[in-house]
């Protein structure tokens, strides 16, 4: 049942934990389950921190007075509502944090959420990565409200996964907690490397799936589509090619993503997921050398060169990739604001090729070329 999946939950929660805050209510006062919870929390060799809550004001320290029957050495009293006690609570609580990554360490792992509508199986593929039961797998839709970060390594790489929310047609979403489980999940879409966008098998290729696909389009993350329960499909030879059809189609933006059909249920494909992301990731990572990147470009652009403007040829005197994840090139140009949307695309397409981003989104920038910059 859930209930029993809540308690191995939290006790996972206790196993991984470096310090545990037991929570109790000063107004309903010290309660039989108090007393049973202090008695587990005793047996593990871990920092633990008693506090009580709902003491809103000096006259209400009284309240705690009984929960020292715990026999603990000291009891924190705080109000979270108007913050009182958090300060000192927090103070002592970090002094046993372990040490914080370096820079380069956070930077070198690849954060990859796990995105969808309900019930597409997120949590589920989330477990069959990780190897055990990191979060709650349930019929119920909304089972999962709040981004899970867990990291991992795998073959010598780090890894942070992040479970997430459904995310519903905004007309089904109800205000309140599921709303804030949404944009959770969006936030996680913002802050990582690589998106998987898991779908439905046996629903096929929906509009609110394609509605997810352009959230993470839109944030310049790397997108893979990972159709799940694909256990549950009849096949026949041509099954797979028609359903990466059907989502290139849809999801027409999205035409150089990668498409994987795994089985979250019975584990198929789902390790080579990671040589997807790796290969992915490389590509998101990478910068090109200026001088190699300009000799290219100038060779494609005289097999198609730029459309002319005001009967003059609208050159390129520079070009250079200013960012990566995504990559981001910077196209100096005579008259930037003349380039057609086509003509864009077959920069894109040509990058792509010539330099081996065949996988992730790239951005181009064009900007006015001054005379400083004329060749």
């Amino acid at each position: 049942t859930i209930l029993m999946q809540m308690r191995e939950q939290v006790n996972q929660a206790m196993e991984e934990a470096d310090v545990i805050i037991f929570l109790m209510d000063g107004r309903s006062g010290l309660t039989h389950e108090d007393i049973e919870i202090a008695e587990i929390l005793r047996r593990l060799e871990k920092p633990v921190f008693f506090v009580i809550n709902k003491i809103d004001s000096l006259k209400q320290e009284n309240l705690a007075y009984e929960f020292y029957r715990l026999g603990m050495e000291k009891i924190y009293t705080i109000s979270a509502l108007h913050g009182l006690g958090m300060g000192e609570l927090m103070d002592d609580v970090s002094g046993h944090f372990p040490p914080a990554l370096t820079d380069r360490e956070e930077e070198d792992r690849i954060k990859i959420a796990v995105i969808g509508k309900p019930n597409v199986g997120k949590s589920s593929l989330v477990n069959k990565i990780l190897g055990y039961e990191r979060t709650i797998v349930n019929p119920m839709p909304g089972t999962t409200r709040d981004a899970i970060d867990t990291p991992f390594t795998l073959n010598d790489r780090e890894y942070l996964l992040i479970d997430t929310a459904g995310i519903r047609r905004k007309s089904r979403v109800y205000p309140g907690l599921e709303k804030f489980s949404i944009i959770q999940a969006v936030k996680a879409v913002s802050r990582c490397d690589v998106a998987l966008i898991v779908i439905d098998a046996k629903e096929g290729v929906t509009d609110q799936d394609v509605k997810i696909a352009g959230l993470a389009f839109e944030r310049g993350v790397v997108c893979v589509f990972v159709v799940n329960k694909w256990d549950r499909v009849e096949k026949d030879r041509d099954t797979a090619g028609k359903y990466v059809k059907e989502i290139k189609d849809k999801a027409k933006f999205l035409e150089f993503a990668p498409v994987i059909f795994v089985s979250a249920l019975t584990g198929q494909r789902v390790r080579k997921l990671f040589d997807i992301v790796n290969t992915a990731y490389c590509q998101y990572s990478k910068r090109v050398n200026t001088p190699e990147l300009n000799r290219k470009v100038r060779e494609f652009l005289s097999l198609n060169p730029p459309p002319r403007y005001q009967n003059r040829a609208n050159s390129v005197s520079y070009v250079t990739q200013v960012s990566v994840k995504p990559p981001t090139f910077v196209f100096f140009f005579r008259e930037p604001k003349a380039i057609h949307f086509s003509y864009e695309r077959f920069l894109v397409n040509q990058i792509r090729e010539t330099f081996g981003f065949a996988d992730v989104p790239l951005r181009i920038i064009f900007r006015k070329k001054t005379s400083s910059l004329i060749c």
